[in-house]
C-alpha cells in the first residue's frame, strides 16, 4: 500500500512579467518523504516552494497541496495545516522562544492581540522546545539569539499546528558550521520521531542535507532535470548538469559532499 499523497505538481507553468519561470514541473511527495530542492540560483526552486505553501498559482497546471486544488480551497485555512521555516523570518518585536514558537497556531509574524492560547497549546509549545533543545533559552528574546537558535526557534514555530508538510527554505543560511551541523541533527531527529510528516527542502549545498533525505529533485533553468531517490539522483553526471559545471558528489556516513572536478 503507497503513502498518502501530501503534494502533487502537474505539468506546472509560471510566468512572471512574460518570463517563464518554470515550465513542465512535476513533482510528487508522500507522507513520510523527505525531499531535497536542489539548483543553482535563479533555477526557480523558490518558485516551486512557494507554491507547495499555497503562496502562489502556477500560470498552468494544476498544484494539489494536502488534497486540495489550488485555485479551488480556501488558501487561508489550507497555509495553517503546512509548516514553513523561512530564516529571513520578518520578526523584529522582542518576543521570546515561547511567543515565537506560538506565533505559529496563528501563522502571523507577531502574537495576535487579544489572542490567548490555550493550556494545551502552551504545553504543546513548551514541548517543541524541549524537544529542540531550547530549554535554556527561557529568558532569551528574538533580537538577542544567535541564527541557530533562531532557525530551531522557526522549525517549533512551525510544528506547533501538527502539519502534514513541512517546507525548509535553506535553513542553514548565515549558520557557522557547528549551528548548521546542530540544525541538521535536529532536522533528522524530526524525521525519525514524525514518521508521517513530509518535508521538502531547498537548498544549492549538498553539505546541508540531513541524512535522512530520502528523495531529491534536480532543477535547470525552471525544469525538471531529475527526480527520484535521492541516491539516484544526486551524481557527479547529474549534478553537473545541473550547475553546468563539473562537480564531484560523494556520498560517506549519510551526507553529502561535492567539490569541483580537477579540469
Amino acid at each position: 500500500m503507497r503513502a498518502t499523497e501530501v503534494l502533487r505538481l502537474e505539468h506546472v507553468d509560471f510566468v512572471r512579467d512574460s518570463r517563464p519561470i518554470l515550465s513542465g514541473i512535476d513533482l510528487t511527495v508522500r507522507a513520510g518523504e523527505h525531499w531535497a530542492l536542489i539548483g543553482p540560483n535563479g533555477a526557480g526552486k523558490s518558485t516551486i516552494l512557494s507554491m507547495c505553501g499555497a503562496q502562489q498559482h502556477p500560470t498552468r497546471g494544476a498544484v494539489h497541496v494536502l488534497g486540495q486544488r489550488l485555485g479551488r480551497v480556501e488558501i487561508r485555512r489550507l497555509r495553517e495545516s503546512i509548516g514553513h521555516v523561512n530564516p529571513r523570518h520578518p520578526l523584529r518585536s522582542p518576543l521570546t522562544v515561547r511567543e515565537v514558537v506560538l506565533t505559529g497556531a496563528t501563522g502571523t509574524t507577531e502574537l495576535m492581540m487579544q489572542w490567548r492560547p490555550e493550556p494545551a497549546m502552551i504545553a504543546r509549545a513548551d514541548e517543541l522546545i524541549g524537544m529542540l533543545g531550547l530549554s535554556e533559552l527561557e529568558g532569551a528574546t528574538w533580537p538577542t539569539m544567535s541564527q541557530g537558535e533562531r532557525g530551531r526557534a522557526l522549525i517549533a514555530r512551525a510544528l506547533i499546528a501538527d502539519p502534514s508538510l513541512l517546507l525548509l527554505d535553506e535553513p542553514s543560511t548565515g549558520l557557522d558550521v557547528a549551528a548548521r551541523e546542530r540544525l541538521l541533527e535536529t532536522v533528522d531527529h524530526l524525521h525519525r520521531s514524525e514518521p508521517e510528516l513530509a518535508t521538502v527542502l531547498v537548498t544549492h549545498h549538498l553539505e546541508e542535507l540531513p541524512e535522512t533525505t530520502t528523495h531529491a529533485v534536480l532543477i535547470k533553468h525552471g525544469r525538471v532535470l531529475a527526480s527520484g531517490a535521492a541516491s539516484e539522483v544526486l551524481t557527479t553526471e547529474l549534478v553537473s548538469e545541473s550547475f553546468e559545471y563539473p562537480i564531484r558528489i560523494e556520498h560517506r556516513d549519510g551526507r553529502w559532499s561535492a567539490r569541483a572536478e580537477r579540469r
